[in-house]
């Protein structure tokens, strides 16, 4: 699995919890269930930032 499907998966998996924390809004859910997308988020935004980063090292290494 490369980061390009691990960045996809992780983003299917987040707009899940954040359909479910608009759902228990909805219903007077417990407050915590906001933190969920958290987790995710910031996995996804480790792996964006990676894989923007990365034409540019292959770039470097290259010159």
């Amino acid at each position: 699995m490369n980061w390009r499907q691990i960045h996809r998966w992780t983003s299917i998996v987040f707009l899940a919890i954040v359909a479910l924390c608009f759902v228990s809004v909805a219903v007077s859910g417990p407050a915590w269930i906001l933190y969920l997308p958290l987790p995710p988020l910031f996995l996804l935004m480790g792996t964006g930032l990676y894989m923007f980063v990365l034409p540019y090292r292959k770039r470097r290494a290259t010159a």
